[in-house]
């Protein structure tokens, strides 16, 4: 089959009115979120992404302290926060298109000790890229059914993110139930390696997730 041919004018033009539409975002101030309704999701801000091993990588690194200072903030607003950590079985299928990672009981797995020492969270285990499919979150839910608001921080944007993002979102939608899933675009990011262009991906990644429903601001703020 032969690959079709883009029109590339067009296609550079669509990526830049994506990174204008984001530029002109809102920042979201915490205290504006409803007390009691609210959780933060950190996703994968562990040392397996952050700090060693193949899958770690420097733009991520680059939102730890932010990651772990807005926990601190959420802390004193008493928001509730679920950690998500990458803990591979040794023979995860999902090492046959990455490299293997964050294997459960090693340190890659364990969340950062910047984050952690930053406020109390609970951590959840998942073995492959969308956490919506771990049934300890499941669980969670049904235990917290008040929560309608969800701040989602992390790594990668366009993998464990928006499948995260838009999977929470739609499961919303088909309970006819109005629920906001938030991402603040400063703090998500995602790895640069060969073909897979980190800012290309959080571009596009992120315009996906708002096509399907995820409220996209600039920044949280006190």
């Amino acid at each position: 089959m032969e690959l079709r041919v883009f029109d590339w004018d067009k296609l550079q033009s669509s990526l830049m009115e994506i990174w204008n539409h984001l530029s002109k975002l809102e920042p979201l101030s915490l205290s504006t979120l409803p007390a009691g309704k609210t959780a933060l999701i950190i996703v994968d801000m562990v040392n397996g992404f952050v700090k060693e091993g193949p899958m770690s990588s420097k733009r991520v690194e680059s939102i730890n302290h932010r990651v772990a200072n807005l926990l601190n903030h959420c802390q004193r607003y008493g928001i509730l926060c679920l950690a998500f950590a990458d803990c591979h079985t040794s023979d995860s299928p999902e090492f046959l298109s990455y490299p293997p990672h964050c294997l459960a009981g090693t340190t890659e797995s364990e969340v950062t000790m910047e984050i952690s020492q930053s406020g109390r969270f609970q951590t959840i285990c998942k073995n492959s890229t969308n956490g919506f499919l771990e049934p300890t979150f499941s669980l969670w839910r049904n235990q917290h059914p008040q929560i309608d608001h969800y701040l989602v921080v992390g790594d990668c944007t366009d993998i464990c993110i928006s499948q995260f993002s838009i999977a929470l979102k739609a499961d919303f939608n088909r309970e006819n139930r109005i629920g906001k899933v938030i991402v603040p675009i400063d703090l998500v990011e995602t790895y640069d390696l060969g073909m897979h262009n980190g800012d290309l991906m959080n571009l596009t990644a992120l315009y996906e997730m708002e096509l399907n429903g995820v409220e996209l601001v600039s920044t949280m703020i006190e």
